[in-house]
């Protein structure tokens, strides 16, 4: 199961949704989409352009758990 971490690494580098969505031009809904519910999926372009505005790698932003 892949859980993604943009709450977190982006609360870590001191962003709020308003600032990643203005940043990363991605809508807000679509960041207070996955930063409410980090199990949603998202295309590989908007988690580059999120990973891009907060200063990390897309990897960072992806998280491997085990299935339950």
């Amino acid at each position: 199961m892949i859980r993604l971490r943009v709450k977190e690494v982006a609360e870590a580098h001191g962003l709020n949704m308003s600032q990643l969505s203005r940043r990363s031009d991605v809508s807000f809904s679509t960041v207070k989409r996955l930063w409410r519910n980090p199990h949603r999926s998202a295309s590989t372009e908007i988690l580059e352009k999120l990973a891009a505005a907060i200063g990390v790698s897309i990897h960072d932003l992806i998280e491997e758990l085990p299935d339950p």
